[in-house]
């Protein structure tokens, strides 16, 4: 960090477990902290230049760009590398992130991953399927993707969200998705949720699914549960007790 930075020349600042990036007014970007988790970013320093846009997984930081390019740095093997497939990142609309991996969605569409593959760095398994996408939603080790037809594609850790193929054809119209750190829930068209992946952190709603079969407004997660809004005002809320997912008390 250097002293002669001052607060109104940053523009954003992201940050790992151990270390920050700051985006500064010129686009250049200044990291500090733990050198191994993107604190030093002497290496790639020349690159990142007109930065729009910074994500981080808990050990790498990946900046996007005003020509579409992403510059990665920090832990190789956990997102800070993405050489297998910078010849891929070009036209990158966003980036998300896992613990570990990140997933870049092109201005095609389509997706590009990389990190580790037990956290999503690997989506061979669905690639034919990731067309038209829109978004991306990350839990801890797997992403979620919504495409333009309103359908989900999901990838990563089976057991945290990255399976969904037990509430696949229920996933229609999907309009948005959050989730817990092992789970996903999704807001459909007709205002009901269908949710995923490992059930005592949200991906079983079965205790409360009567209310949650119309009129969802919202959702909100911890890191283990899920909180509706409803059109009346009410809120249910579903997943670990101790990270909100028991609201009897109130």
């Amino acid at each position: 960090w250097s002293s002669d930075v001052c607060s109104s020349d940053l523009s954003e600042v992201q940050a790992t477990d151990s270390a920050f990036a700051a985006i500064l007014a010129d686009g250049s970007v200044v990291t500090w902290g733990n050198r191994g988790d993107g604190g030093d970013s002497s290496t790639i320093q020349d690159q990142l230049v007109n930065v729009q846009q910074i994500q981080s997984t808990r050990s790498a930081f990946a900046a996007i760009r005003a020509d579409g390019c992403v510059v990665a740095w920090g832990h190789p093997l956990w997102g800070g590398c993405c050489s297998a497939v910078q010849d891929q990142l070009i036209n990158v609309k966003q980036v998300q992130a896992t613990r570990y991996a990140f997933a870049a969605i092109l201005s095609d569409g389509s997706v590009v991953p990389w990190g580790d593959t037990q956290y999503g760095g690997d989506s061979s398994a669905v690639q034919h399927q990731l067309r038209s996408v829109q978004q991306v939603q990350a839990s801890d080790s797997a992403f979620a993707a919504i495409l333009a037809d309103g359908s989900i594609v999901t990838w990563g850790d089976p057991d945290r969200g990255g399976d969904s193929s037990a509430v696949q054809d229920r996933l229609r119209c999907v309009k948005e998705v959050q989730a817990t750190d092992c789970a996903f829930a999704a807001i459909l068209a007709d205002g009901s949720v269908v949710a995923w992946g490992n059930g005592d952190y949200g991906g079983n709603s079965s205790a409360v699914q009567d209310q949650l079969t119309r009129n969802v407004q919202q959702l909100q997660a911890t890191e283990g549960a899920f909180a509706a809004i409803l059109s009346d005002g009410s809120l249910v809320a579903w997943g670990v007790g101790r990270f909100g997912g028991d609201i009897s008390g109130v």
